[in-house]
């Protein structure tokens, strides 16, 4: 993992706005796995999911890095296309 100036600007310590996929939770359809955006708390599906919400997230609004959910254990920038600390 490579430092990432996106990564500075973000609160590891925010709370997820919801505990699974908000949009998912709408459309009553299932995910794989989940991602937290680090400026926001919006929690959405990962790219292995049908919806993409995650992904769709950062093109609505450019934040640009989110984290694995539930564990935390790494983080991904968009902006960059790279896992990052």
């Amino acid at each position: 993992m490579k430092a990432c100036e996106h990564a500075r600007n973000v609160d590891e310590n925010l709370a997820p706005n919801t505990s699974g996929c908000e949009e998912c939770e709408k459309e009553g359809t299932e995910w794989v796995a989940l991602r937290m955006c680090l400026s926001c708390g919006h929690v959405g599906c990962c790219d292995s999911s049908v919806g993409l919400h995650a992904t769709k997230h950062f093109q609505k609004t450019s934040h640009p890095v989110m984290i694995a959910l539930p564990d935390k254990s790494w983080k991904w920038c968009y902006v960059d296309k790279n896992y990052t600390r």
